[in-house]
C-alpha cells in the first residue's frame, strides 16, 4: 500500500473537503435564517404596551415570545415604548 497519495488522489481529497465544508456552510445558514415571518410598521398610541401590541397583532401562541420578537426586530433594550414611535411587529 503506498504510503503517499498520489497527485489526482489528493486533488480529490481536497476537492471533497472543500464541497462537504460548502454544503455545511450553507446548510448551517439556512438554519440560522430560519422562518421568514411577515411584519408589519405599528404606529404606538397612547396606553398601548408592548403586551397589548403583542395581543392586538398576533393569531395565538404565547405573549411573551411575541414581545420578545417585538423587541428584537426593533432593537429594544427595554419595554419601554412611547406614542408616535413606530416598531416593526410580527403579523399572523
Amino acid at each position: 500500500m503506498p504510503r503517499y497519495l498520489t497527485a489526482p488522489s489528493r486533488f480529490l481529497v481536497i476537492i471533497s473537503t472543500f464541497v462537504v465544508a460548502l454544503v455545511l456552510l450553507l446548510a448551517s445558514s439556512v438554519m440560522a435564517a430560519g422562518p421568514e415571518s411577515e411584519t408589519v410598521d405599528y404606529r404606538v398610541r397612547s396606553g398601548d404596551t408592548l403586551w397589548t401590541i403583542a395581543e392586538e397583532t398576533s393569531s395565538g401562541g404565547d405573549i411573551r415570545d411575541i414581545i420578545a420578537e417585538i423587541r428584537d426586530l426593533n432593537d429594544l433594550e427595554s419595554s419601554l415604548i412611547v406614542p408616535g414611535q413606530t416598531l416593526v411587529v410580527p403579523v399572523g
